[in-house]
């Protein structure tokens, strides 16, 4: 019992105590003066931060089941090892947190602006909103990248903009949308559509909640393409705040009151600004001769040399993740898991790679930290290199290239259905 104290004691140094009971009251305020206004829900919700290197945890209470003590205005203790840790929201002692990794961002609205992000996903069940993570691979090929760029320079123009100028640049944002949906084709607009309302109007809360303006969002857009590795799931926290404010201006807060998972944004804009965008046959012309007044020439011959690049790169992942052996764990609902969104890589047709990841389930652990992981296209199992002759297997600790898997009791691997593979297995 005397070690106690000394333990706590030393996950108590790694969060700063006094500035996380700060950026509490720096949320509490925000959501209180916000008063449930935006969603017609409060978005003062459990928050939690976290130190990755120690999973010490510092929070704004103590949790139903009391998982945190009081210590120096706040609730501290440690988040298990079963709990893969991200900026999120997790399911912990009975109650649903915003976890936020510690250190938090230094500029007190950007602070509340993360804060406010991810209590929104805590209260998106309340607002009927359930939460969706498609991978929008189109988004990193050529045509996805460029039209989505596009539409992001004139949603720009059309936040600096009022009247007839930004009704002008709101019709040619809509005009790059609908045809990078026809040209992309398969399940690109509902794929869009789903992540916009689920990182995109969270995204917009902590934006609208932290006191960011129209100006700031534009300057957002104007450097997300230089900010992101990928604008695969990146992209709805440019494209949300963007519409949201648009529609503010526009539309009121009406928009916001009969709001689904079938909503689209852009459709949203274009009643509110009565606009019309050309039919089918006459789409791709039109988006290309407004294509000029964006710089469209240049963007596309920097992003078709891209894509070289890419096709180059999508040539040695396919080699890694697909055509060689492999070793397959099987997800469930009940896996949990987090990831970097900015980073993530479309293999096309097999799925998307995820460089670093940190995943847990009934199986056990799995921590990727260098040369990736590839969930399948139906989110039905991950796969990452199968282990070398001298890389374990027979134990309950799996160390592969770049990659530690841990078993839990009563799960082995055995042979997968190829040759080489290697496959996670209860035992019989």
């Amino acid at each position: 019992m005397s070690a106690l104290p000394v333990l706590l004691l030393s996950l108590a140094a790694a969060i700063d105590l006094d500035a996380a009971a700060r950026a509490f009251a720096e949320a509490r305020a925000a959501t209180a003066k916000d008063g449930g206004r935006l969603f017609g829900v409060s978005l003062d919700r459990p928050l939690l931060f976290v130190d990755p290197a120690t999973r010490q945890a510092a929070g704004d209470r103590s949790g139903r089941e009391g998982a945190l003590r009081p210590e120096g205005g706040v609730f501290v203790g440690a988040v298990p090892k079963s709990i893969p840790l991200a900026n999120t929201s997790v399911e912990w002692g009975g109650e649903r947190w915003a976890m936020i990794l510690w250190p938090l961002p230094e500029d007190a609205r950007e602070r509340v602006r993360l804060l406010v992000h991810e209590s929104f996903h805590v209260a998106q069940k309340d607002l009927g909103l359930p939460a969706a993570s498609p991978a929008n691979s189109h988004l990193d090929a050529l045509d996805g990248r460029l039209f989505l760029q596009l539409e992001w320079r004139a949603l720009r123009a059309a936040l600096l903009a009022s009247g007839d100028a930004r009704k002008s640049a709101a019709r040619d944002a809509l005009l790059f949308r609908e045809h990078r949906a026809a040209v992309c084709g398969g399940n690109a607009r509902a794929e869009e559509r789903a992540l916009e309302i689920n990182e995109g109007l969270a995204e917009y809360a902590g934006v609208v909640l932290a006191g960011f303006g129209p100006p700031d969002v534009a300057r957002r857009l104007d450097t997300a393409p230089g900010r992101f590795k990928t604008l695969a799931r990146s992209f709805a926290y440019e494209s949300g705040p963007a519409y949201g404010l648009l529609l503010d201006a526009e539309a009121g807060p009406s928009w916001r009151e009969s709001l689904s998972s079938a909503s689209d944004l852009g459709l949203l804009l274009g009643a509110a600004l009565d606009l019309r965008t050309p039919e089918p046959d006459a789409l791709s012309t039109e988006a290309e001769r407004r294509l000029a007044a964006y710089d469209g020439a240049a963007l596309r011959a920097s992003e078709s040399a891209r894509e070289e690049r890419r096709r180059e790169r999508l040539s040695e992942l396919r080699k890694r993740f697909v055509e060689g052996p492999v070793l397959i764990v099987s997800l469930t609902p009940a896996t949990r898991f987090s990831f970097d969104p900015g980073s993530l890589e479309s293999l096309d047709g097999a799925g998307t790679v995820y460089p670093t990841l940190e995943m847990s389930g009934e199986w056990g652990t799995l921590e990727v930290r260098r040369g990736g992981a590839l969930i399948d296209s139906g989110w039905r199992h991950v796969s990452v290199p199968a282990p070398g002759a001298g890389d374990g297997g027979d134990g309950n600790v799996v160390a592969g290239d770049g990659y530690v898997l841990r078993l839990a009791a009563g799960w082995r691997l055995l042979d997968g259905e190829r040759a080489g593979d290697r496959a996670v297995r209860r035992d019989s």
